[in-house]
């Protein structure tokens, strides 16, 4: 697919005033989450709202992490999501469940965000 990266808005869900762009966030479709900088997301005021969550690593260690939420925008999409609170020597990464929340997918060519087109609902065929 190729590596690339977002520049990432990120405000607090409770004080909408509060907020900043991370810039370079690598848009990771393996990582289920999103991780940002926990020195970010305090400064922002995000609460954590599930502490000590166990998280296994690429080269398998288990780490336990924060997470709180907050609203994420790039490129026109938005959401709210659950964000790792990344310690040092952690990676600032845009995760699957963002870009679920976003209706996005990844134009590996261009190597940006584009829709997914209609998202599915559940329908009452007992009519």
């Amino acid at each position: 697919m190729g590596v690339f990266y977002v520049d990432c808005a990120v405000t607090n869900v409770a004080e909408r005033e509060r907020s900043v762009v991370v810039p370079q966030l690598l848009v990771d479709t393996g990582s289920e989450s999103t991780w940002l900088p926990e020195a970010v997301l305090n400064d922002l005021r995000v609460e954590v709202e599930k502490p000590h969550q166990q998280f296994v690593m690429a080269n398998g260690e288990v780490v336990t992490r924060d997470i709180g939420f907050a609203i994420l925008h790039v490129d026109g999409f938005r959401t709210i999501d659950e964000i790792v609170f990344a310690q040092d020597g952690d990676l600032s990464i845009l995760g699957a469940h963002t870009l679920e929340g976003f209706g996005a997918i990844i134009d590996a060519r261009r190597k940006q965000l584009v829709a997914a087109g209609p998202r599915l609902a559940a329908c009452n065929f007992s009519k």
